[in-house]
Parts: C-alpha cells; sequence; structure tokens
C-alpha cells in the first residue's frame, strides 16, 4: 500500500503542488486585501449590507455572517475554495481509477500481490492527504494573513472536509462509468450541482435586522458545500455540519471499495451501448468523426448550462418580492452601487449569465484538451496517416469546441429567457438570450490559447489550459478583492466580458476578443503543422 501511494503521488506531486499552493495564496491574498481595503469597521458593515442585501452576491459567493475580518474573508472566498477542493478531489481519483484502468495500469498491478481494492484505497488515501495539505494551505495562509489562527485552521480543516466527500463522490462515479470521461463529466457536474444549489439556498436566504449577516434557506443542506458554510468558523462556531461532512465523506468511500470489489476489471456497472457493425455517413469527415467523439460531453455542458439559465428565471420573483417588499433594502443598492445602470433584478441576471459564460469556456477548453487526448493515444496518428491534413483534422475540433462554447451559452440565455416567461417577466426573453450571447467571445479566447498550447507545448495542454482559465476566473472575481492593479486585472478575458444587462454593451470589445481567439487559433494551427506527432 505504501508503495502504490508513493507512486500515485509521485506521479501527482507537480499538480498537486499548484493546487495546494494556489489555494493557499488565494486564502493569504484576499484575508491581507480585505485587512486592508476594509480595515474601518464603517467599511466592512458597508460591504456586508451590499452582501446580505443582494441575492447575486450571495449566490456567487455566500452568506455573511459577520463584520469581522475573518467573517468577511469567509463569506467572499470560501465557496470558490470548496469547488476548488471539489475539483482536486474528483479529477485525482478518476485519474487514478478509472483512467488507469481504462490503460492497463490497474490490470499490470492485479497481476502481482495487489489485491482488487488495493488501487482504489490507496487513491482514497491520497484524497485525503491531497486534501489535508490543501486546507492546511488555506489556514496557513489565513493564519499569516493575521487571523485568529483556531478559526483560520478550522476553515481549512472545513475546505478538506469538502474535498473529502466529492471523493467520494468520484470515486463512486469510477465504478459506475466505463470511462474516465465520463466518470469526470458526472463527477465534475456533483460539484457545479452542489455550488448552484448552495447558491440558490444563499440567494433566498433571509438578512438579520442590522444586515450583517443572512440565514441561508433549507435549499443549502442538500449541498456539501452549504454544509461547510454553516461550520460558520469566524461565527458561532457549529461543529455538526463539519462530522456530516467527515461522515459522508466515509460513507461513500465504503460505498465504492465495495462496489469495486464485486466487479471485474474494465468492467462498469452502467455498460456502454454497442455501436453500430457499420459506420454512418457523417464519420466519413474529420469534422463528423469529431462532433461524433464530443457529443455526450457537449450535452452534459449543455444540460448543466440549462439549469442555471432556469435558476435565474425561477428565483427571479423571490428576488423582486424581497425587494419590493422593503423600499430601504432598494434604497441601499442603489446608494452602494451606484455605478451600475439595472436594478436588483438586472444584476442578479448579470452574475448568474456571468457563471454561463464561464461554463462555456470550461465547455470549449475541455473540447480543445480533448485533441491532446487523441493524439497521446495514438489514434490522431492513425487518422493522419491517411490522406487527412493536420490542419483540417485540428480545425474539425476547433470547430466543434466553438460550437460548444456557443451552445452552452444559449442554452442557459434561453432557459433564463423561458423560466422568465414563466414566472412573470415575458419582456426578459430576448435580453436574457443576448446577455448570455454576449458572453460567446470571451470563452472562445480561451478555445484559441488552448489550441496554441496543444500547437507549441502539447504536453501541458490540460494543466495549462485549465490552468489559464482557473488563473482568468481568479484574476477576474477576485481581482478588486484582492487589489490587483487594474493593468493585471485586464489580462483577464472575463474582465473585458459584457455584464448585460446591468452594463452597457460595447461592440468594440467584443470584435477585439473575436480577433484574438481567430489568431490564437491560427497560431495554435500554424505550430501544430511544424511539429512532430507525440504520444
Amino acid at each position: 500500500m505504501g508503495r502504490l501511494l508513493g507512486a500515485q503521488l509521485r506521479r501527482d506531486r507537480w499538480q498537486l503542488a499548484i493546487w495546494v499552493g494556489g489555494a493557499g495564496l488565494l486564502a493569504f491574498a484576499a484575508a491581507s486585501a480585505v485587512g486592508a481595503e476594509f480595515a474601518a469597521e464603517a467599511d466592512r458593515r458597508g460591504i456586508v449590507a451590499l452582501a446580505a442585501t443582494n441575492p447575486a452576491f450571495m449566490f456567487l459567493r455566500g452568506v455573511p455572517d459577520g463584520i469581522e475580518v475573518g467573517a468577511v474573508v469567509f463569506f467572499t472566498t470560501f465557496a470558490f475554495l470548496g469547488v476548488m477542493a471539489g475539483l482536486l478531489s474528483t479529477f485525482l481519483v478518476v485519474r487514478h481509477t478509472r483512467a488507469d484502468e481504462g490503460l492497463g495500469r490497474i490490470e499490470l498491478l492485479g497481476g502481482g500481490a495487489a489485491t482488487r481494492t488495493a488501487p482504489l484505497v490507496a487513491t482514497l488515501l491520497l484524497a485525503l492527504l491531497a486534501n489535508a495539505l490543501l486546507g492546511g494551505a488555506v489556514g496557513v495562509g489565513m493564519l499569516g494573513a493575521g487571523l485568529d489562527a483556531a478559526r483560520a485552521m478550522l476553515t481549512g480543516l472545513t475546505v478538506a472536509a469538502i474535498g473529502l466527500v466529492f471523493a467520494g463522490a468520484a470515486a463512486i462515479a469510477a465504478q459506475l462509468l466505463p470511462s474516465s470521461r465520463g466518470a469526470n463529466g458526472v463527477s465534475a457536474a456533483v460539484v457545479g450541482g452542489a455550488y448552484l444549489i448552495r447558491g440558490a439556498g444563499d440567494a433566498l436566504a433571509t438578512p438579520s435586522a442590522d444586515l450583517t449577516s443572512a440565514e441561508s434557506s433549507w435549499l443549502s443542506w442538500l449541498s456539501p458545500i452549504g454544509w461547510g458554510q454553516r461550520v460558520r468558523p469566524f461565527g458561532d462556531i457549529d461543529l455538526w455540519p463539519l462530522l456530516l461532512c467527515l461522515g459522508a465523506a466515509a460513507l461513500l468511500a465504503g460505498v465504492a471499495l465495495r462496489l469495486r470489489a464485486s466487479r471485474d476489471l474494465g468492467a462498469s456497472l452502467l455498460q456502454e451501448r454497442p455501436g453500430r457493425a457499420r459506420a454512418g455517413r457523417s464519420l466519413r469527415s474529420a469534422g463528423g468523426l469529431a462532433w461524433r467523439l464530443q457529443r455526450p460531453t457537449l450535452l452534459g455542458w449543455a444540460a448543466g448550462a440549462a439549469v442555471l439559465g432556469t435558476m435565474a428565471g425561477a428565483l427571479a420573483p423571490a428576488v423582486a418580492d424581497a425587494l419590493d417588499s422593503n423600499a430601504a433594502l432598494s434604497e441601499l443598492i442603489r446608494r452602494l452601487s451606484p455605478s451600475t445602470r439595472g436594478d436588483a433584478l438586472d444584476i442578479f441576471t448579470t452574475a448568474i449569465l456571468g457563471l454561463a459564460g464561464v461554463l462555456a469556456a470550461a465547455a470549449g477548453v475541455q473540447a480543445m484538451v480533448r485533441l491532446r487526448s487523441e493524439e497521446s493515444e495514438d489514434r490522431a496518428e492513425l487518422l493522419l496517416a491517411a490522406p487527412l491534413r493536420r490542419w483540417r483534422w485540428m480545425l474539425a475540433h476547433v470547430a466543434v469546441a466553438c460550437l460548444s462554447v456557443g451552445v452552452v451559452a444559449l442554452c442557459a440565455g434561453l432557459a433564463a429567457g423561458i423560466a422568465f416567461s414563466m414566472t412573470g417577466y415575458p419582456e426578459r426573453l430576448g435580453s436574457s438570450v443576448g446577455a448570455a450571447a454576449a458572453h460567446i467571445p470571451t470563452a472562445l479566447v480561451f478555445v484559441g490559447l488552448v489550441g496554441v498550447i496543444f500547437g507549441v507545448l502539447p504536453r501541458l495542454t490540460a494543466p495549462l489550459g485549465w490552468g489559464l482559465l482557473t488563473l482568468g476566473i481568479v484574476v477576474g472575481q477576485f481581482g478588486d478583492l484582492l487589489q490587483l492593479p487594474q493593468a493585471v486585472q485586464d489580462v483577464s478575458p472575463f474582465a473585458h466580458s459584457p455584464g448585460l444587462p446591468a452594463d452597457r454593451l460595447e461592440p468594440a470589445a467584443l470584435v477585439v476578443l473575436a480577433t484574438l481567439a481567430a489568431l490564437a487559433v491560427a497560431l495554435g494551427v500554424a505550430a501544430f503543422r511544424r511539429r512532430d506527432v507525440r504520444s
């Protein structure tokens, strides 16, 4: 077991270092920035009051729980740290279970002294170690910024516990699904769903009379991230939700081990349907093949975007009623956000459809990362041995990636518009679709960047591609909080994405983003044509 764990740790040492270091730096930078930017109690009271009365803010970040520096840091960063822990855990578990099984590595281990469940046990131990390191980095980062030591370390422990819950869920997905792509997709959807459910519960939160805190609705109890939020490390500490996270993680891990012990190597509890004996006409072209390979993934992203858009419209009456019933809250939002044109419902819609832009970018990145999988697993070499030009093969996948971006964004906008129409706001149908579509050029920039990485540094396509997307999100979401210079914030494409309907549309910015995306794709294709095909 020690050798298995050591081998897995060696393979993941650099990825773990990036995840752990990034989480620690984010926690330290956020705590330092809040302590410097909102040193005065009056300033913290103002930002907390804005959050407690703004459903969009609470959907994205969480519910406030006091005006102390630590409390402000916690509610502004905890949900994002929980997502980081979840994605780290799910990718790690699937990589060392279903992916290694598909590549034949676990079969080699099974031919030796390793038992059937030993690789999964080693993976779960590695997930425990990785989340402990991640949580420790978060705690040390907050401690280094001057926050209370015990409460900072409790925050890190809570983040680690959330990661363990998602690790157990990913272990079950690896037993149920026949491919690593399917297991990764379902596991990532669980993380995203937990974030959205927590966001919906927080958007419906009830603010306190003095606007220094808010109480989430019952929906947040359906999300592990919501459980962690209720620990309240910088408020009235409640350890029962933390114990719930640890208990759920242990239960899910036990179920995964039981499922692994009862199935054959290479099998899955959910079987793939056998394909047809002969390919259809659509598979006779590079574009048709790329579409067939990416279609299930695109459908998954589109479904997630549709759920997100539906939430925007479904929560609209609650947001409007909360503001209509209290004119003082509406006035406070206008006073604390003087630069915003729209009303509170516009701000809420902008925030949720902004997340749709992030989903669209992630769908495009995943479609482009598939290029590297096709190359490293030698399928690209077989195709390129036929009379198929390199540029045509790569552009086929680029076209599917661009299609993925457009479909995901428009599904979110259309779902939001339909939900608005059903809840009494039919005039928002067209504006919702337009607001979601405005994020497409920004998402296409990431498609182009991954294309450049694939052409120049193919082995780093996945880590650099996802890393750039994560960096863009952090700079775009936390740039103001971290007091980053405006020049640094402008590097992120998300900083130039129009926030409709609350902000004004600037067509010039969209044209520049689309041009940059096209130039990046052209550069990536040119670089791929000049290098060798590598495994």
